[in-house]
C-alpha cells in the first residue's frame, strides 16, 4: 500500500494560533522514513494552500473564517479524493480539526464510511450552539449534514457525507449543552472518558469498531492530539485534563489496526508554538505508526 501524506497548515478554525506548524512539527518527527522502516511506500504530496488569518476576515462571529475555510476544505477533499481514487491511502496533518470537514468528503466520495473520532471534544456544534463561533469545533457535524449551507454541502453532494449513525467519538470529556443535544439526536455513539474509565479502552473500542463497521466499506480515523492527557500531549490547541493516557491511545490505534478496514486517516491539533522540544509531535508519529501496524512486543 502507498500512503499519501497531505498537510493542511490550518489555524483559522480556531482561537489559538499555532496548529498551521502542525505539519512540518509531525514531519520533522520522521514520520516518512518511520513509515518505511515499516515497509511502506510513501510519497509527500506537500500542503494544500492555506491563507494565513491576516489574509481573511471575520464576517460572521458565529461562522469564524468561513469564507476563507470553504476553498480550504474543497481543496482537502480534492487531495483525499485523488489519493483514494489512485487506491492508496491518505494520511492528513494537521492543522485544526475544521480541515475533516474536506479530508473525510474526500474519502467517502468513494466509500461508505463509518468514521472512529478520537477527541477530547465532539465537535458537533452548529452555527445555532456554538458558544465561540469556531469552526474546528463543527467539523463533524457538518460531515453529519448538520449546520449551515455551506459547510454541509461543499458542493451538490447528497446530505449527509456520513451517516451519523456509523460514527463513534472516543475520549470527549468536554461537551457544549448545543452539542450534546445534536448528538442525542443525530444517533452518535459517544465513549467518553467516563466509559472508558468504566469499563476499559478494549470494551469501548469493540464497541466503537462495531457500530461503526456496519453496512460500510471502511473505517476513516480522524484523531486530535488534545484528545490525549495534557502530561502526554502539551502542545495541542485546545487541551483538556483527564485524557487518555499514551498507552490507551496506542491500543486503541492497535485495535483499529487489527480490523484491516483503515481506509484514511487525519492526525491533528499538534501546536509546534506550546509545545516542548516537539514532544506532541513525535507522539503524533508514534500513533500513525499504531494505526499502521507497529506493535508493542507482545512475545510473537
Amino acid at each position: 500500500m502507498q500512503i499519501d501524506i497531505i498537510g493542511i497548515p490550518i489555524d483559522l478554525g480556531a482561537d489559538r494560533r499555532g496548529v498551521d506548524m502542525g505539519p512540518s512539527a509531525i514531519r520533522y518527527a520522521h514520520l516518512q522514513q518511520k513509515l518505511e522502516a515499516l515497509g511502506y511506500t510513501v510519497e509527500d504530496k506537500g500542503n494544500i494552500e492555506v491563507p494565513i488569518a491576516e489574509m481573511c476576515s471575520i464576517n460572521d462571529p458565529k461562522l469564524k473564517y468561513i469564507d476563507c475555510i470553504v476553498p480550504m476544505s474543497r481543496r482537502a477533499s480534492g487531495a483525499v479524493s485523488t489519493s483514494m481514487q489512485a487506491g492508496h491511502f491518505p494520511l492528513v496533518l494537521g492543522g485544526d480539526h475544521s480541515l475533516s470537514i474536506g479530508s473525510i468528503r474526500g474519502a467517502a466520495k468513494f466509500k461508505k464510511l463509518g468514521v472512529i473520532w478520537i477527541d477530547a471534544h465532539a465537535d458537533f456544534n452548529t452555527d445555532k450552539t456554538t458558544p465561540s463561533g469556531n469552526i474546528h469545533g463543527m467539523p463533524l457535524a457538518a460531515l453529519c449534514g448538520l449546520g449551515d449551507a455551506r459547510l454541509t454541502q461543499l458542493w451538490d453532494e447528497p446530505l449527509p457525507v456520513v451517516d451519523p449513525r456509523r460514527v463513534a467519538i472516543i475520549g470527549a470529556r468536554d461537551l457544549d449543552p448545543g452539542e450534546k443535544v445534536n448528538l442525542r439526536e443525530a444517533g452518535v455513539m459517544v465513549m467518553g472518558m467516563e466509559q472508558i474509565d468504566r469499563f476499559g479502552m478494549v470494551t469501548a473500542l469493540e464497541k466503537a469498531i462495531e457500530h461503526v463497521s456496519r453496512q460500510t466499506d471502511g473505517i476513516y480515523l480522524s484523531f486530535d492530539m488534545d484528545a490525549m492527557d495534557p502530561r502526554h500531549a502539551p502542545g495541542v490547541g485546545t487541551p483538556v485534563p483527564a485524557g487518555l493516557t499514551q498507552r490507551e491511545a496506542h491500543l486503541a490505534c492497535e485495535m483499529i489496526a487489527e480490523t484491516g478496514r483503515l481506509i484514511g486517516m487525519d492526525i491533528v491539533e499538534v501546536n509546534a508554538i506550546l509545545d516542548i522540544q516537539n514532544q506532541t509531535g513525535a507522539l503524533a508519529v508514534e500513533f500513525v505508526l499504531s494505526v499502521l501496524g507497529k506493535k508493542i512486543w507482545n512475545g510473537d
